[in-house]
């Protein structure tokens, strides 16, 4: 008999309890989306780790002899070590006018694959080992240029041009993510990366029986620390820049970050919904309550105990969490495929399985339970101390007086409509803060929904349109003479020329240090601009450090400090150094420096590593020809192009985010508006009925119920734009890492887009709202009740 009386009342609030199930929808669909999606790159990186062998430690150098391996070997903790040859390239497409970059790796004399670090073959085989022009070309590339087996393609290395054939396309666990040197993101177009036999390569690089790069794998229980400290001291005279982990490898860390970063939003956004879900529940079962409290009384006193009556409820709630859990976990799978999709699109893996985790929906379904239930069980308290006599009896009226407004002396400007909702806010101020509160978390909802997109956007502003303005960034094999820089400015095209100089160190203050890069700068330089907070010039001094702020948190800095700094390059001189400033910058963390001044303290002569030039506008193109014709010249960067291939990299993933934000968002705020208007709707039937009979208009009537929710509403907004920023700040802050810093900004448009979508939203719920106003059967609804 209950369950029947149940399923009834289920049926009359059918359309309350589709937007509860709605809301609960969305907080398990994220769940889902999020957790399933991390399981699924979890287990994939972990299978593409194992099996292609992914390294432990690389340890970069100059040259050293074949002959060393044996030593590097034996290295206390190394399980297996293998020597290889890397090298930087132009390369040349045909229909591309932009020359790209590539890293260009060995494989082993056999032919056969590499002991570590494996390559995936996607298609085709590995280069025959007497052949000196085969390939075999990244998969990424490849698809951005539409490369087949069989293709030609330019390669400039070492200043010899050659043709090579593609014989093979493939990817490795060593390059999942794939960024050009120095970048932050993805750039398919301009950036590939190739496997070559060790034949071919050491002719090119004039590196017979010679290595160098050498990658490790370690014992179980072998401390990577330890192990790199040994490799560093053994490849110390042979030009080592210092052996580093997988937690230090450019792809490793941002695949990391990227977990890291689901990880927080699958908790950060069901909190969310799933809080508002139980403030729903509790709503809507209070007003049940209410309206049956003489049927609570009756069962009572027919001998139905609390424990029953308190299963009978509960039972109604867990219908609604049973619909919101099984329509969020299939919108949590649909949106978990499409996020597995993207990933594989920024992350190369050559498989990506996407499978709806059993775990995930196991916890979608029990977190939707409980906070359903958890809205129910508040409010069968007040059914469970409701004596039988005392619940049979009609409740007492409310009491209604002058509220503030009316008492500090506002009524004059206040109708009696518009007192009437005011007294009613005040009657129940805590469902109204309720209500507040789940319309402002709608608000937040949907700007976070904006915040990727305007966070990105200022990243990139700062990062490649304030401090850098050169248009091509040039970088040498090797560290050249100053008069390097007049070569290149007198090239046609070329409006201006200022010199660079990069050398990796190690920064370490106290039991603090840090790999990284330092910068020097000429004075008064142009086309590179280091910035601080306010995005001002900040100008590196004679003989001191600017360093990036994320670094003054990282080793516990302040201006003035001096830092100990062991150069990885050249002399490998140690210096103390003076810090005077700190810049602002997204994306890395680095220091600069006078070039005159980091020459000088390094010992090297007045050398540079790079020119960063100004190209006339349309002369691009030629530029990049001659360049690359230079054998000192090992990269070719455009400022532009890096924007232009980040924005057709990550914008559609970005949009997509962003409308699937503002879906749930809006169905939070229809959930809290349109049940608000309903219980109101119950609640004051008589009393709206009556002013009917007595000669207000539907539209009168309308507005006085209607226009309490649009004051909580308008409030709201506020509130939700700052709960907005709030949540915006949490997530950068979860966000924070040492690759980069995404700033908690937030733009106009975001905070226009948020409102708008509010009050659309809410305009739609009031007017299916309105329709039952018109309605209204003035005759049942002032029958005297029973």
């Amino acid at each position: 008999m209950l369950t029947r009386k149940g399923l009834r009342d289920l049926w009359h609030m059918r359309t309350q309890a589709l937007a509860i199930a709605c809301v609960i929808a969305g907080g398990v669909a994220t769940l889902v989306m999020s957790r399933s999606t991390l399981e699924s790159l979890s287990n994939t990186r972990a299978l593409f780790y194992q099996e292609g062998a992914l390294a432990d430690l690389w340890a970069p150098l100059k040259r050293a002899p074949d002959t060393l391996l044996p030593r590097l070997a034996s290295v206390p903790g190394v399980q297996a070590a293998e020597t290889r040859l890397l090298a930087n390239a132009t390369l040349s497409v045909a229909g591309f006018e932009e020359p790209a970059r590539g890293d260009i790796v060995s494989l082993p004399l056999d032919g056969g694959q590499p002991l570590l670090n494996r390559v995936h073959l996607v298609s085709g085989r590995l280069p025959h080992p007497d052949a000196d022009a085969e390939i075999v070309l990244g998969e990424a590339f490849a698809q951005a240029h539409s490369l087949r087996l069989g293709d030609s393609l330019q390669l400039i290395l070492q200043g010899h041009a050659t043709s090579m054939r593609i014989v093979g396309i493939g990817t490795s666990p060593e390059y999942v993510y794939q960024s050009p040197p120095g970048a932050a993101f993805p750039d398919f177009q301009r950036f590939a990366v190739l496997w070559m036999n060790r034949h071919a390569m050491e002719k090119a690089l004039d590196m017979d029986g010679a290595f160098n790069n050498v990658v490790f794998r370690l014992r179980t229980g072998a401390v990577a620390g330890a192990v790199a400290s040994d490799v560093d001291g053994l490849l110390a005279r042979y030009g080592g820049v210092g052996a580093y982990g997988r937690h230090e490898q450019t792809s490793a860390r941002y695949l990391e970050e990227e977990l890291r970063q689901l990880r927080t939003m699958a908790t950060l956004f069901p909190v969310i919904f799933l809080g508002v879900a139980a403030f729903l529940v509790h709503v809507v079962l209070m007003r049940l309550l209410g309206t049956q409290r003489e049927q609570v009384g009756v069962l009572k006193a027919f001998g139905y105990g609390n424990r029953t009556l308190g299963v009978h409820y509960l039972g109604i709630a867990t219908w609604i969490a049973a619909g919101g859990a099984l329509l969020g976990i299939a919108l949590g799978a649909a949106l978990g495929g499409w996020l597995a999709h993207v990933y594989q699109g920024i992350y190369r893996f050559p498989f990506l399985t996407y499978r709806l985790s059993l775990g995930a929906t196991a916890l979608g379904a029990a977190v939707s339970f409980t906070a359903a239930c958890g809205g129910a069980l508040l409010a069968l308290r007040a059914a469970a101390v409701l004596p039988p006599a005392e619940a049979m009896r009609a409740a007492a009226p409310a009491r209604f007086g002058a509220t503030i407004l009316e008492r500090l002396g506002f009524q004059r400007w206040l109708s009696p409509s518009a007192r009437i909702a005011f007294r009613d806010l005040e009657r129940r101020p805590g469902r109204a803060l309720i209500t507040l509160a789940g319309l402002a978390m709608a608000c937040a909802v949907m700007t976070v929904g904006r915040f990727q997109g305007d966070a990105i956007d200022r990243m990139v502003n700062v990062q490649l349109s304030i401090a850098p303005t050169q248009d091509i960034e040039v970088n040498f094999v090797e560290p050249a003479p100053r008069s390097a820089v007049f070569e290149l400015a007198a090239l046609p095209g070329v409006r201006e020329a200022e010199p660079t100089r990069s050398v990796p160190v190690r920064l370490i203050h106290g039991l603090h240090s840090y790999r990284t890069t330092l910068e020097g700068l000429p004075p008064n330089a142009r086309l590179r601009r280091p910035v601080d907070a306010k995005l001002r010039r900040v100008e590196p001094q004679s003989n001191d450090l600017l360093l990036t702020d994320y670094l003054e948190k990282m080793l516990d800095l302040k201006a003035g400090d001096v830092l100990d700094i062991q150069a990885l390059d050249g002399h490998r001189h140690r210096r103390e150094m003076r810090v005077s400033g700190f810049v602002h910058e997204y994306i890395g963390a680095r220091g600069y420096m006078d070039l005159d001044s980091l020459n000088r303290q390094l010992g090297d002569g007045d050398v540079i590593s790079g020119v960063l030039l100004g190209v006339a506008p349309g002369a691009e193109p030629d530029v990049y020809l001659r360049l690359s014709r230079r054998p000192r010249v090992m990269g070719i960067a455009s400022r532009l192009a890096s924007v232009r291939s980040f924005y057709a990299t990550m914008g559609e993933s970005m949009l997509i985010f962003s409308l699937v934000a503002a879906l749930l968002g809006a169905v939070i705020n229809f959930g809290v508006v349109y049940n608000a208007a309903r219980i109101s709707l119950s609640e004051r039937g008589r009393e709206l009925a009556s002013l009917r009979v007595l000669g207000m208009t539907r539209a009168e009537v309308g507005g006085l119920l209607l226009g309490q929710l649009g004051l909580l509403v308008f409030l709201s907004l506020p509130c939700g734009l700052v709960a907005g920023w709030a949540l915006c700040w949490l997530m950068a802050r979860g966000f924070q890492s040492e690759l980069f810093r995404v700033p908690a900004v937030l733009s106009t448009a975001t905070y226009a887009f948020a409102a708008i979508t509010v009050l659309a939203a809410s305009g739609l719920s009031a007017l299916l709202v309105y329709r039952r106003i018109s309605r209204l059967d003035l005759v049942a609804v002032l029958k005297t009740r029973e």
